[in-house]
């Protein structure tokens, strides 16, 4: 059984339809359906019906799904181990959208430029999805924000950068004081699902600050234009915005120690991948202390 084919058959069954399959997997629709129809052959069954656009898998698709998912990571991890010794295969990158921005692309493009065989994959998502994805075996290695809670043995966590939260405000406020600011002003939330969140929501209950909630948002580039659009103000950590243009606005630092969201790397301990890891690790510090 070719595993391309499963791989091709897992992409529409998460995605819905062949096209988006193709255009994740770089491959036209038909050859998608191609190879569907030749797994269906082999399988002997139906895998997947049409429902309008869309693709909804059959009781046998329902039934493949879990174990052509354990096969695949089964097969990545053999192809892994028979390259320990060389930097080639898969490398699947988790990563929160904001680093994503500016401490990534320029390690994948070394990683692209040294290493021929080795073929990074990156996927963004929330920290909590990418712990999730890490611990199932989906992701390979995550840049996030540090877990709320003690990590499992089986995990290996390697701090990257702390950054320090600001006030967000318009520039006539920079001269306030930042709780004054946070109490006063219509509030645009960091969203709680993302754990840096989860921290700014706990400074603000440990500081005694009920803000005048107005959004909550988890995008830092969407939260920064609505701060530049009068619309409020926000405690977010500094970051390097794709969009946004932050010296047009007040970044307000806390009081005292202040707050932190502390940025790292996130796999599991003897990784099948753990030759590649290695190589994405000292490309990426190499490339943070020059920076």
């Amino acid at each position: 059984m070719d595993t391309r084919y499963l791989d091709s058959f897992l992409q529409v069954a998460q995605l819905g339809s062949t096209a988006a399959a193709a255009r994740k997997l770089n491959l036209t629709p038909t050859a998608v359906a191609q190879r569907i129809k030749a797994l269906e052959h082999e399988i002997g069954q139906p895998l997947l019906s049409r429902a309008g656009r869309n693709m909804q898998l059959t009781a046998a698709g329902s039934a493949l799904l879990a174990p052509a998912s354990e096969l695949l990571v089964r097969t990545r991890e053999l192809r892994a181990i028979a390259a320990l010794d060389t930097v080639a295969g898969e490398l699947r990158i988790g990563c929160i959208t904001t680093a994503l921005a500016y401490l990534v692309p320029d390690v994948l493009a070394t990683l692209i430029a040294n290493y021929e065989h080795l073929r990074p994959h990156v996927e963004p998502a929330f920290s909590t999805d990418l712990y999730r994805k890490v611990l199932s075996g989906e992701t390979d290695v995550a840049m996030m924000v540090a877990p709320q809670f003690e990590l499992p043995k089986e995990f290996v966590w390697r701090p990257v950068r702390d950054e320090p939260f600001v006030v967000l405000a318009p520039p006539h406020l920079a001269d306030e004081h930042p709780h004054e600011v946070l109490r006063s002003q219509p509030f645009i939330r960091y969203h709680r699902r993302s754990w840096g969140g989860v921290l700014a929501d706990r400074y603000l209950l440990q500081a005694g600050i009920q803000p005048q909630e107005r959004f909550e948002m988890d995008a830092l580039d969407a939260i920064a234009a609505m701060v530049k659009g009068k619309l409020g103000v926000a405690l977010v950590p500094q970051w390097r915005p794709m969009h946004a243009q932050l010296g047009e606005l007040a970044q307000i630092p806390l009081p005292g120690a202040g707050l932190y969201r502390p940025i790292g790397l996130l796999w599991k301990r003897n990784s099948a991948k753990e030759r590649l890891i290695e190589v994405f690790c000292k490309v990426l510090f190499e490339q943070l202390s020059h920076s």
